[in-house]
This record gives C-alpha cells, structure tokens and sequence, in this order.
C-alpha cells in the first residue's frame, strides 16, 4: 500500500500538530514496513523527523498554494490509495481523505481565535470533515462534539487517543532544577503550565490564582512559570503578568525546544493546565509521565484524559483553581500520591497504540473489502 500524510506542520513550531504527525511517522516506519510512505513538507527542516525510507515532497509553505494547488498536483502525480491531512484537505483532492480534527473549538468558542482564523477553519474543517472517508479525533469528548456539529454518523468518527513521548520520564528534579536556574535564572520551587499564549489557555486566570495563592500563604517560595510561543493575544498575558502583585515571581520563556521542555518539566514541583477548552490536553500526560503533580481543568476532555489521577478544577473558578494549588504545595504526601497516580496512568497511553490503530484506519479505507486480518495480528485495542 501507498500512504501520504500531510506533515506541512513538522519543523514549523506548530506545538500539538506537529508532536502528533512527527510521532505518527516514527511509528509507521516500524509498524509498517512493507508500505510505501509519502510525507508533503515544507522544508528541509522536518527532514530529522521523517523516517529513512519515506519519500518527501516539498509543497508550499503558503496554505493558500498549498491547498489550493500545491497539494492536490502532487497527489495526483505520486497516486497514493489515501492521504492524511489534519484539519483541512486540499480543493479538488483526488484520492480518499483521513483527517485528523484535535477539537472544534473554533466552532464553540470563535473568541479564542483571530476572526479571520475562526471563520476559515468554520469553512474549511466543515468542507473536509463532510468529504472525508474518516475522522480521527483524540477523545470521546471531541467525538461527540463532531458528530453533532455536522452531522456524522457515529462510525465515520474514530477515537485515537495521542499518546506521550518516551522522552518524558522521571528525572531528578534537583538536577534539572539547578539546570533550569543556570541557563534561565528562575529559582525552584516553581509551578508550571505549557501552552501557547492564547486566550483558551487562560493564563490570565492562572495568574490570579498564583496572586491569590501567595496572598493566602506568604511562606510559599513557589514562582510560576509559563512556557509558550507568541501568539496575537501574547501581549495581554504579558500584560496581566507585568500587573501582578507577585509579578517578580512570574517567568515567560517563549517557545522551548523538546530538549528544553523536558527539563522543565523534570525541574517543577507541580503542573498546572487551566485550559478552558481542549480536545485532549497532551500537557497533561507530559507532566505525568515526568513524575509531576498534575492540578488542572474538569472541563471538556481534560477531565477524560486526567481521569483520577490530578487535582480538577473549574477553571473559572479562581477560588478552586488556588485550592488545587495550595493542596499540592503545602501537602508533600498528597503530592506524591498524585506524582504515582499520574505516572502510572500516563503509560497507558503508548504511541505505538495510537499509530497501529490509525494504520488500522487507513487499510479500512485503503482496501475495505480486504481489510480485515490485515493489521488483526498486530492490532491492540484502545480504550
């Protein structure tokens, strides 16, 4: 079989999207040797990432070019039995369509976005979803919510869990910790959230509770730490940091290497995710299969991929939020229960897993009539 996948997103910092492709690929390769692999990119700089024996193809970097032309040409020229795309599909596609969609928030929360953003997606995701053969999406909670937006059928709507690196494992904090302070200057103990500086990452209200949580309890050494790139709504949480009252105790790095972000993880003392909307919440199982203390949102499907295993909060709620917080500061024994706790559900997520059963996806598509027992013994159930 010959299999394409859209991996424009690799090399090009786009967080979530791009740890989702880049594992899919290194899996593939291993999963399924004997099939032809495809990956359209962008530039030489997702070439690390793609496996020996995967063909690339440079496409434009450009999404108008790229979808509207760029793409669907060389579909047409290299004949794939399907391609992978997350999101959108390119105009005039001329084989069957897998697309991912991670969540739909641009559909229940347009305010999250740049209108112009908000509105493309609302059109493009809508074009691609009704069109493809399949959708992969991460958690029931976005399965659901898919469905009826648009009116799928149940079965047209896959859940495939993602999935968190082997790179993220317990490490010593204290190492990590003086790593942490000598190249970045920020002292331990600190709390650490990880998302880009967008306004459904509600860094603003994590602020508050940290301004709260130290009011309540002076004798807290703690400082907080942000770690995500620039975005169009950066300057107010900037601004919101610069304007607290412990606002010599709030660190921003920007956007940190894989490299860079496993430390970070190793050195803090807990992890905070205050989102108010995702579609899985990858941070969440990073934090926990680094060994760390997880408090973090009850909504959407944060509270499905926590399960029991973190502290939940409503991330509304600045009260609940500093609680969540303070029980984990201040308790060393409830922090360490839920370090336990969460590493140990964190591995129950595999990668592996996750790109056998959207192998098991494809050859669905590829090849309906003759599909089954193709991957059968090979094929694990995810749950």
């Amino acid at each position: 079989m010959r299999f394409s996948v859209d991996a424009h997103a690799i090399g090009r910092r786009l967080t979530g999207n791009e740890v989702y492709i880049r594992n899919l690929l290194r899996r593939f390769a291993d999963l399924d040797p004997a099939s032809s692999f495809i990956a359209y990119v962008c530039g030489e700089e997702a070439a690390p990432w793609i496996p020996a024996g995967f063909r690339r193809r440079r496409v434009s970097r450009s999404p108008y070019m790229r979808l509207g032309f760029d793409l669907s040409q060389k579909l047409r020229e290299d004949r794939p039995d399907l391609v992978h795309v997350q999101y959108t599909a390119p105009l005039g596609c001329p084989v069957p369509v897998i697309v991912s969609v991670h969540d739909i928030s641009f559909l229940h929360h347009p305010e999250y976005f740049p209108a112009w953003r908000a509105w493309q997606l609302q059109c493009t995701v809508r074009r691609t979803v009704r069109a493809a053969a399949r959708v992969l999406t991460p958690s029931e909670f976005s399965r659901r919510s898919i469905v009826k937006a648009y009116n799928l059928t149940e079965e047209s709507v896959v859940v495939v869990p993602n999935a968190v690196s082997s790179d993220f494992r317990p490490r010593s904090r204290e190492n990590a910790s003086r790593e942490v302070a000598r190249r970045w200057g920020i002292p331990s103990p600190f709390i650490l959230t990880v998302g880009d500086l967008q306004p459904r990452k509600n860094h603003a209200g994590l602020i508050r509770a940290f301004e709260e949580l130290i009011r309540h309890h002076p004798q807290l050494p703690h400082h907080l730490v942000m770690v995500g790139q620039e975005t169009w709504y950066g300057s107010r949480v900037r601004r919101a940091a610069a304007e607290s009252a412990v606002s010599g105790r709030i660190h921003m790095t920007g956007f940190l290497s894989d490299e860079d972000l496993v430390q970070f993880y190793s050195a803090c003392e807990i992890f905070a995710f205050p989102s108010f909307y995702e579609g899985f919440g990858l941070p969440i199982l990073e934090a926990m299969a680094s060994g760390r203390a997880v408090a973090c949102s009850n909504t959407t499907a944060m509270r499905e991929v926590a399960d029991a295993s973190a502290l939940l909060f409503d991330p509304r709620s600045t009260g609940e939020m500093m609680r969540a917080l303070r029980d984990l500061a201040v308790d060393a024994e409830l922090r360490t229960r839920m370090e336990r706790l969460g590493h140990k559900w964190a591995a129950s997520f595999s990668w592996d897993r996750t790109a056998r059963k959207t192998l098991d996806v494809y050859y669905g598509v590829a090849r309906p009539a003759s599909s089954a027992g193709r991957l059968q013994a090979k094929s694990v159930t995810v749950s």
